[in-house]
């Protein structure tokens, strides 16, 4: 779990983030949503220590992660998985070396531990033939799986996502959340997900936070969005009339759900 309190956080005379509180939940993909200026990016970057915050406190369970230094972070950070928008994989490494690196930085396993952590990983994510290819050599949507993997690869407890369906179409996107969603149920993580994606919004929205104009203008989950009466979240969420008539379709149908089983 990760407990945001009261974080204030601003650039010279712009302030961007504006009193946020939030929990973000263990075993659950946490959504951090909104438009461009927001402040999600940089809500998520106070949330790993890439900004300082000006008032207010990031807390990692029961520890003050804002009051630590730097030194002191070090272990929490080890406990975090990141998952760039790009990837962002060696190119000049294979897809084993690129998963081996953190173990090579921060494990004192051996060579054959290390190959068979590599191993399970890849076999998670469906890539236990990619072995010994170059990213150059592998579509986007295996690109993001090996990031997955290397993400997952130290066991960590908090797993940062920073739009992993940039770039990728609808189909591939949809296995990328699905197999995020999975992980994060199977090995109990704090999933935070900085998103543009609706489709990421209302298939894995366990928890979501909206951000508008440096503030937190709703927070619920996916169901919760449907009979929503917000309306800067409606109009970010449901921004075409197709889209609005598809909200109301699905309040249709969840209404007679709830009808039918009571």
């Amino acid at each position: 779990m990760i407990e945001l309190i009261h974080i204030k956080k601003g650039f010279g005379d712009k302030v961007v983030l504006h009193d946020v509180s939030a929990v973000m939940e263990a075993g659950k993909t946490n959504l951090i949503i909104g438009s461009s200026g927001s402040g999600k990016t940089v809500l998520m970057k106070c949330m790993v220590g890439l900004f300082e915050v000006d008032e207010g406190q990031i807390k990692y369970g029961d520890q003050n992660f804002t009051a630590m230094s730097d030194v002191e972070r070090k272990p929490i950070r080890q406990e975090i998985g990141m998952l760039f928008q790009g990837s962002a994989l060696f190119d000049s490494m294979t897809v084993e070396q690129n998963l081996m690196f953190p173990l090579d930085m921060f494990s004192n396993m051996r060579l054959r531990e290390k190959k068979k952590r590599v191993n399970e990983c890849l076999d998670r994510v469906n890539l236990k033939e990619a072995h010994k290819k170059f990213p150059s050599e592998i579509s986007g949507g295996m690109k993001k799986r090996v990031g997955i993997a290397r993400a997952l690869v130290l066991n960590p407890k908090y797993l940062f996502c920073d739009e992993p369906n940039s770039g990728l179409d609808p189909q591939t996107s949809m296995v990328i959340d699905k197999l995020i969603h999975e992980l994060t149920v199977e090995y109990e993580i704090t999933t935070i997900i900085n998103t543009h994606d609706m489709n990421s919004v209302m298939e894995i929205g366990d928890h979501i936070v909206y951000m508008y104009q440096g503030n937190k203008q709703w927070e619920g989950s996916s169901k919760d969005i449907v009979f929503s009466k917000d309306e800067k979240l409606n109009d970010f969420i449901f921004a075409s009339e197709f889209l609005k008539d598809a909200k109301e379709m699905r309040q249709l149908e969840m209404s007679r759900g709830k009808q039918e089983g009571s």
